[in-house]
């Protein structure tokens, strides 16, 4: 009862925080007092912090008299899973958006703190505060996480049993949201920039960096729900393509086309409604994404349960497009840019088909989300859009995006000289073409496989000439941290981290082979050149769960594939697969089903197999532990970025 109402006034704290603030910067820009951003942030921060800190208590000392740990903890969840159990559903997730709002607008305060009195800073500020003001406004009425459970309750339902069978849960939500969040901050400075009408100041590039660190937290993020998806799921798979998983990949694709049209509005001066309009576009797909996996109106293993949010989220987003398109309108006198494109193979030439594949694309995946939405509204009927759809761009995108990395950063900005640019791909070329041999010696024929790792080593060759140029040139200086900082290093790095994933994905979907084998207790079956053998059935029981473990040995290793029931929520029983994973391949065990009359192991029963019979699903995927490798890769890119020094003309992702 006590935390029920503390966890309630911590909201008023922090939505009030924000009103005052929102309210002291209109008052600042009226009278040209002094405005305390700081001040006001700190104070909604603090609230939102203590929400948070008093969800956490409650989940860890297990207070059912909350309704929200009543239905998403229990007394035997383990330390880990009630802490995440604060994401695990659709109010606590707010709280975890809410409290990474109120850091970063802190944040951004703090950094400018001595242009405070700026307007663009002003009024961003102000817009990031409405954003907090409207997340705390929703946790204050219709997605009350503290509301007080009316029954006197024991014992909690526990976590859905998917969100407590691995530790990525406490990692790929957090780096999820705060990718949605910090697209904020360029949003808020582009409606900033429009209202002062100073759109031709240093802020756009300036907000090139808030969108690295935004995009390297989404991206790493995305990777690791696959990860986590691929590990937990059973099905084998990392990406199908889900309506969820739809949601984070949209605005990631407009915010990797903005982090590279705006380095060409600073070189050349061009796209600046373009990119003004990628930003605001980016922070809407976050909201309309918001609005798939916290309305109901997608059915999704990653979204959340059926709330009255729907109508309120969709009102945001329409907001939010309304007045970027209105401020756009108004200011479009200033925006036109006094140059055009010189030349249609220069660097900008690059950049523009770069943007048009990733903004096409993102157009693609949005139609086909709401495609079944639309056709349920007009028809009444159900239908999908299913990974084929999705497949049929991504493949010839993939290529493309491989191609201008092969060639943006070593053409020149303005012109095409052909010579110097051979003389600058030749090495790769020729290495390039080596592979491309070896590979169809070696029996690969399909040509997108062979177009796909031509066009890698020609991406890699031009990155890693690219660093190479900026070590060198610390090395001159004395300076390795030079290198580190340098503008081209963060970018060229990420180049290789895509290289890497791409190259995970095309192999291990490629050539991945599924197979289901029946096995009695001793046998032993050889699967893809893996060897399998079956050795009999483990069970485990403790007051977290009852598994029925498979144990299976692949190649020596021993693997435990399981069905595992989980007490509370209605004793839910999931798949556990297990992975035998190295550098070359990973092998993909599953628990498909058993022999016999019965089952009390919660796994599918085919009676025409011979009783303490298993069916195993093994699937090998070769190099599919590189896809996770590229993701790293890609965060530490994103790192070098968004710490590098003052932005110069050397910039060449």
């Amino acid at each position: 009862m006590i935390l029920t109402w503390l966890g309630r006034l911590t909201l008023y704290v922090a939505f009030a925080g924000a009103i005052g603030g929102i309210t002291n910067q209109i008052i600042a820009r009226r009278t040209a007092r002094r405005a305390h951003a700081v001040l006001w942030t700190s104070v909604s921060l603090a609230g939102i912090a203590a929400a948070v800190a008093v969800m956490q208590v409650a989940l860890i000392t297990h207070d059912f008299s909350m309704a929200y740990v009543a239905e998403n903890n229990a007394t035997f969840t383990p330390l880990l899973y009630s802490i995440t159990g604060m994401w695990s559903a659709l109010e606590g997730s707010l709280l975890l958006w809410s409290l990474l709002l109120g850091a970063l607008t802190l944040a951004v305060a703090l950094y400018y703190r001595r242009e405070a009195s700026d307007a663009v800073v002003g009024w961003a500020t102000t817009v990031l505060l409405s954003i907090i003001a409207f997340f705390t406004f929703l946790m204050m009425g219709p997605a009350d996480p503290f509301l007080r459970n009316s029954a006197k309750v024991l014992q909690g339902a526990g976590p859905n049993a998917l969100l407590q069978d691995n530790p990525l849960v406490a990692m790929h939500p957090p780096l999820l949201y705060t990718g949605f969040v910090g697209f904020s901050v360029p949003f808020a400075f582009a409606v900033a920039m429009l209202i002062t009408g100073r759109v031709h100041d240093r802020w756009p590039l300036e907000q090139r960096r808030w969108t690295v660190l935004a995009w390297g937290a989404l991206s790493v993020g995305i990777v690791l729900g696959a990860w986590w998806s691929y590990q937990v799921l059973g099905w084998g798979g990392f990406w199908g393509w889900d309506p969820v998983e739809n949601a984070a990949l949209l605005p990631w694709l407009t915010a990797t086309a903005y982090i590279h049209s705006v380095v060409v509005q600073d070189r050349r001066g061009l796209f600046r409604i373009w990119n003004l309009s990628l930003a605001i576009a980016t922070f809407a797909l976050t909201v309309l994404g918001t609005f798939f996996t916290r309305s109901g109106v997608l059915q999704s293993v990653h979204a959340f349960s059926s709330s009255t949010l729907g109508p309120i989220l969709i009102g945001f987003f329409f907001v939010t497009v309304g007045l970027g398109v209105g401020l756009i309108a108004w200011r479009g006198d200033r925006l036109r840019s006094p140059v055009g494109i010189d030349h249609p193979f220069s660097r900008e030439g690059l950049f523009v088909a770069n943007n048009v594949l990733f903004v096409g694309f993102a157009i693609v995946v949005l139609l086909g989300t709401v495609f079944p939405l639309l056709y349920e509204a007009v028809n009444g009927g159900q239908v999908t859009v299913g990974t084929p759809y999705f497949a049929s761009v991504a493949a010839p995108l993939s290529l493309g995006l491989l191609g201008l990395m092969s060639l943006a950063p070593l053409i020149g900005w303005r012109t095409a000289d052909a010579d110097v640019l051979w003389s600058r791909l030749r090495t790769s070329a020729w290495v390039a073409l080596v592979v491309v041999v070896v590979l169809v010696t070696a029996g690969v024929r399909r040509p997108a496989e062979l177009g796909a790792c031509l066009l890698a080593v020609l991406a890699s060759g031009a990155a890693l000439r690219t660093l190479r140029g900026v070590v060198v040139s610390a090395h001159r200086r004395g300076s390795w941290t030079q290198a580190w900082r340098s503008p081209s290093t963060g970018g060229m790095i990420v180049h290789l981290g895509v290289v890497i994933l791409a190259l995970g994905i095309v192999t291990s979907t490629t050539y991945a082979s599924r197979n289901e084998v029946t096995l009695a207790v001793g046998q032993r079956t050889i699967v893809d050149g893996q060897l399998v053998w079956f050795g009999g059935f483990h069970h485990v029981k403790n007051s977290l769960e009852s598994a029925t473990q498979l144990l299976v040995r692949v190649d020596g290793h021993l693997l435990r594939p399981a069905i595992t029931t989980f007490n509370g929520r209605n004793s839910q029983s999931v798949g556990t697969p297990a992975i035998d994973s190295n550098s070359l391949r990973d092998v993909y065990v599953t628990f498909d089903a058993v022999g016999g009359n019965g089952s009390t192991s919660g796994a599918q029963v085919q009676s025409n197999l011979p009783a303490g019979s298993v069916v195993l699903g093994v699937t090998v995927e070769p190099l599919l532990a590189w896809l996770w490798i590229g993701g790293l890769v890609i965060g530490v890119g994103a790192v070098a970025s968004f710490s590098r020094r003052r932005y110069s003309s050397e910039v060449g992702s």
